[in-house]
C-alpha cells in the first residue's frame, strides 16, 4: 500500500533524527525538573512569598524546556534561525500590546528582590495607607484602616517616595488640662497609664510632655509605641483610660475660653 511505502520510508529516513529529538526532549523535562528543584531550595532560603517562589520556578523550568524543544527541533532538521526570527517578531507585538502589564511584571521583581515592604507592614504611598496584604508578580494589595482593599499596581510603587512603618506604629495623643495643674502628677499619671496598658509597647519607650502652652490649657502629648494590629483600638482606650484617670483625680480639662469685653460707646 502506498500509505504504508511511506510511512516505512519516513521511518527509514528520518527515525533515528525522531528517536533523537525525542530523546533531548525528555533530558530537557527532566533537567527542568532537577533545575526547579535547585531553584525552590534557594528561593526558600530568600525569604520570598510561596506564590512568587513558585512562579519563579515554573519560569524557569519553562525557559528550560523551550530551550530543549529548540534543540529537538534542530535535530528534527527544521531551520532554528527563521524560527526564532518569527517569534521575535511576534515577542515583540505581543511585547508592545502587553506595555503595561510587563512593567508590572519587572516592577514586581523589583519589589520582590529589594523588598522595600513586607507582608504585615503599614505603608504610605500615592496618598494611600494601608497593611500589606499581598504582594504578586502584578500590584500590591494594602489593607485600611476601615477594613477596605486598595489594589496598587507596581508600576506605580516603584520609583515613588514609600513611608514605611514597619510593624509598629506611634501614636500622637494630646489632652489639655487647666494651668493650675501639678503637671508632675499629670505626667506621672499618663506614664501609669501607659505602663499598665496591654497594647503599649516597652520598646520604644513612649514620649510624653509638654507640647504646647495654648490660651487656656496646657497640652500634654502622649505618643506611645503600638503595634499595626492594636494600633486602633489602643488610641480609643488610652483616650479613655486618660480622661478617667483625670477625672479621679480632680485634674481639671477645661474647655477652650475667650474673654469678650463689650465696651460702651459715649454719645
Amino acid at each position: 500500500m502506498p500509505a504504508m511505502e511511506f510511512i516505512k520510508d519516513y521511518a527509514i529516513s528520518y527515525g533515528f533524527q525522531v528517536i533523537g529529538a525525542l530523546v533531548v526532549l525528555v533530558v530537557g523535562i527532566v533537567v527542568a525538573r532537577w533545575v526547579g528543584k535547585l531553584t525552590q531550595q534557594w528561593l526558600e532560603r530568600q525569604d520570598l512569598e510561596p506564590p512568587v517562589r513558585m512562579l519563579l520556578v515554573k519560569v524557569i523550568q519553562i525557559v528550560v524546556v523551550a530551550f530543549a524543544g529548540l534543540a529537538a527541533l534542530g535535530q528534527l532538521g527544521v531551520q532554528i534561525a527563521p524560527l526564532l526570527a518569527g517569534v521575535g517578531v511576534a515577542g515583540l507585538g505581543v511585547g508592545l500590546a502587553l506595555q503595561g502589564v510587563l512593567s508590572n511584571v519587572v516592577a514586581g521583581l523589583s519589589i520582590i528582590f529589594t523588598k522595600p515592604y513586607r507582608v504585615g507592614e503599614h505603608i504610605s504611598i500615592l496618598g494611600v495607607h494601608g497593611d500589606v496584604q499581598t504582594i504578586s508578580i502584578f500590584s500590591t494589595v494594602l489593607l485600611h484602616p476601615d477594613r477596605s482593599r486598595v489594589v496598587i499596581p507596581n508600576r506605580k510603587i516603584v520609583g515613588e517616595i514609600l513611608h514605611n512603618f514597619g510593624t509598629i506604629r506611634q501614636l500622637h495623643l494630646q489632652v489639655g488640662v487647666a494651668y493650675s495643674t501639678n503637671l508632675t502628677q499629670a505626667l506621672t499619671l499618663v506614664r501609669e497609664i501607659l505602663t499598665r496598658h496591654p497594647s503599649v509597647l516597652k520598646d520604644p519607650m513612649p514620649v510624653i510632655g509638654v507640647s504646647q502652652l495654648g490660651d487656656s490649657t496646657v497640652t500634654i502629648a502622649i505618643e506611645p509605641w503600638t503595634s499595626i494590629s492594636n494600633y486602633g483600638a489602643a488610641q480609643g482606650e488610652l483616650n479613655q483610660a486618660v480622661i478617667e484617670r483625670f477625672r479621679e483625680a480632680h485634674i481639671d480639662m477645661p474647655f477652650p475660653q475667650r474673654e469678650v469685653r463689650l465696651l460702651s460707646i459715649p454719645e
